[in-house]
């Protein structure tokens, strides 16, 4: 039969070994991610459709930021300047092929222009400069109505929050606990409307003004094109009455 010195030696010894097993539980979370989670609980239901509207901002500016970064990386104004010095020198075909297969905006547009002139040469060019303006303006009525919508929602999360505070005024034993809780709904929801807002907001601007840089750098390519073609029209004519009016005054003469 053990002695009581000896159980308590071995109970003692085997609890070291039993307790980390028994005390093994998750970690908390813990920094950021609790944070946000927390506040989103605490923000109300109408935290799901700011979030659903924070994700397609998101995803929307990422999206119009790579379409600009590769437009900046396929300019070619060198290419350009070739196609009107060579449309200068009255060699049509040869700005033709040098606008050819680009993707340059500015440069399909001559392109198109170039090979529809003896039909409509203003109509080619308007219709190739719209598709270019529209594929600029890809996504901007999106981020237009997400800039609107966020502080509504926000708003709106604002609202309801305080409903829910007041309703409890009238229970003694509940109404400090609802009624802190209810204001922190509505400040958590009017912030995510306004970040959202904010944060989708200076990328509109910047992303309508490059628009409007682009539609005035068609519109200036198009009515140089214009004008050099009629031009080069032009002294074609004036060369081919030059040309005529020596063997009319031969013929008139014999």
């Amino acid at each position: 039969m053990p002695s009581p010195v000896v159980s308590a030696t071995l109970s003692g010894a085997a609890s070291p070994a039993a307790s980390p097993a028994a005390s093994v539980a998750p970690p908390p979370k813990t920094g950021w991610t609790n944070f946000l989670i927390d506040n989103f609980q605490k923000g109300g239901p109408i935290m799901w459709p700011i979030l659903i509207v924070s994700i397609i901002a998101v995803a929307v500016v990422l999206e119009r930021a790579f379409w600009w970064t590769g437009r900046w990386m396929r300019r070619d104004p060198k290419r350009i300047e070739k196609v009107f010095t060579a449309i200068e020198t009255g060699d049509v075909t040869e700005a033709s092929r040098l606008s050819r297969g680009s993707r340059d905006p500015v440069l399909r547009m001559m392109w198109n222009g170039l090979n529809h002139q003896h039909a409509s040469l203003q109509g080619a060019l308007q219709v190739a400069a719209g598709i270019e303006i529209k594929r600029a303006g890809r996504f901007l009525v999106v981020m237009d109505t997400l800039v609107t919508l966020a502080p509504l929602l926000g708003l709106l999360g604002t609202i309801t929050g305080l409903i829910r505070s007041f309703s409890f005024l009238g229970n003694e034993e509940l109404a400090v606990q609802a009624v802190t809780g209810g204001i922190a709904e509505a400040l958590i929801a009017t912030a995510c409307g306004l970040g959202i807002a904010i944060f989708s907001l200076i990328p509109f601007n910047f992303f309508t003004s490059r628009v409007s840089n682009l539609e005035f750098e068609l519109q200036t390519a198009a009515t140089n094109l214009e004008v050099m073609l009629e031009a080069q029209t032009k002294a074609r004519e004036v060369g081919i009455g030059e040309t005529t009016t020596p063997s009319s005054a031969t013929r008139s003469s014999i």
